[in-house]
């Protein structure tokens, strides 16, 4: 099977389908399976793309829109995506690229959660009409298979040999970090995802992260043996800074896509923040501007800049929160960033168990994203420039008590003159 490594901006050859030249210069393109053949399918007419999105959390992060940005732009060029939701693989967990296995949840748990991206992703696809997107849980076929037949009908169909050679194991095990059966099965699973969708909706398309490499590359092979089917793969490229920082995977300071884990304002406010390096690449993965509107903006310095970063805020969130969201996130922003206003509704909740377990000062500002690591917000809280109810707080091993959380058990959080974070806990 025929890969390629892609240079963003960069085809080795020239594209035929307008989707390809898009999510090329968009920047969507990390490495595919076959390019030529998928161009030319593009080319033809509608293909069905799908991401597959597991319920390990009640929202998904800033790390999934590349791959819903991909399918966003798939159906606005006439093609058709699926959103699978893992009901099913989420009760084994993805073990690509981690050291240790991850918990594992209960059927309620991941009910609950997939009810919540739900909500998130019905806003980045259009989900009307007969040709409309799909959404679809994989728990509606994976439960069904009985163990023997599952091994019976697809065991026979991978091997151990090859499924060694896949870099999300090979980490683990150089690691000499401990594999579960349950979690090396899980790529069969992924795989079975594919073949599924392929059987029962004419699916040709697969995208994920870069980590899902190996996971696809089974899907594709499986497609082929099983039967003689031409599947394709596709992944976005890790989401980082220009500073070589990983986005959207932290625990505690996840920016997360829906507004109840992390209000529109705060959302926006993220983006507002965009380091000056990062506007000309976010601009093209995250709104939906025309490039020649993208490069004008990109080639701003000095205070012109801010607004070009108030224009990436604001179109990323329309995206994922509505135009009406957006739009108050802007006049709020506004306000705040001219010196004339507050925050008015809270930009962050966090469980109110915290503060009894003694919630410290550093974590609470790694936890709202104003800092990457505590020793970043220790120099922030020792150079004074930290600020907890309006007063300041240079104690780095200051905790939080029920004492500083006013109306709402809430309290506002403010580093320097611009970064301003109203904390609900609850």
């Amino acid at each position: 099977m025929t890969t390629h490594m892609i240079e963003a901006g960069k085809p080795a050859t020239k594209l035929k389908s307008e989707a390809a030249q898009v999510l090329f210069e968009r920047g969507l393109i990390n490495q595919c399976t076959d390019l030529e053949a998928l161009d030319e399918a593009l080319a033809l007419g509608p293909v069905t793309a799908y991401a597959g999105f597991d319920a390990t959390a009640a929202s998904l992060h800033v790390g999934h829109l590349m791959p819903l940005m991909t399918l966003r732009w798939l159906q606005k060029l006439g093609h058709r995506p699926i959103i699978v939701l893992g009901g099913g693989t989420s009760q084994v967990g993805d073990p690509s690229f981690r050291n240790d296995a991850r918990p594992l949840l209960d059927r309620d748990q991941i009910g609950a959660n997939i009810a919540g991206i739900r909500r998130s992703v019905e806003r980045l696809v259009d989900m009307r009409g007969p040709d409309g997107a799909l959404l679809v849980d994989n728990a509606e076929w994976l439960t069904e298979f009985r163990f023997l037949e599952f091994l019976r009908d697809y065991g026979s169909q991978f091997t151990v040999n090859r499924m060694l050679t896949f870099d999300s194991v090979k980490s683990r095990i150089e690691a000499q970090q401990p594999l579960t059966v349950l979690e090396f099965c899980y790529m069969m699973l992924q795989a079975v995802d594919f073949l599924e969708l392929a059987r029962r909706h004419d699916c040709t398309l697969q995208i994920g992260g870069s980590d899902q490499w190996g996971n696809i590359v089974n899907g594709i092979e499986l497609g082929r043996r099983c039967d003689a089917r031409r599947l394709f793969g596709l992944t976005v490229p890790l989401l980082t800074t220009a500073a070589g920082t990983k986005m959207g995977k932290t625990a505690d300071g996840a920016v997360w896509l829906h507004p109840e884990h992390l209000s529109s304002f705060g959302f926006w406010q993220f983006w507002r923040n965009t380091a000056d390096a990062d506007v000309p690449r976010f601009l093209r993965l995250f709104t939906e501007l025309p490039i020649s509107e993208v490069i004008r903006l990109s080639e701003l310095e000095g205070a012109e800049l801010n607004e070009a970063k108030k224009i990436l805020a604001t179109q990323v969130t329309a995206i994922v929160h509505g135009a009406d969201a957006a739009r108050a996130a802007l006049e709020q922003g506004d306000a705040l960033f001219s010196g004339t206003g507050d925050i008015a509704e809270p930009t962050h909740r966090m469980d109110l168990q915290r503060v009894a377990d003694g919630l410290g000062l550093l974590e609470l500002i790694v936890g709202v994203g104003f800092a990457t690591s505590n020793g970043e917000a220790r120099r922030l809280v020792e150079a004074g420039g930290v600020r907890l109810n309006g007063q300041i707080a240079d104690d780095p091993r200051r905790r939080i008590s029920s004492g500083d959380l006013g109306s709402g058990e809430r309290l506002s959080l403010a580093v320097g003159k611009r970064r301003k974070a109203l904390v609900a806990f609850e």
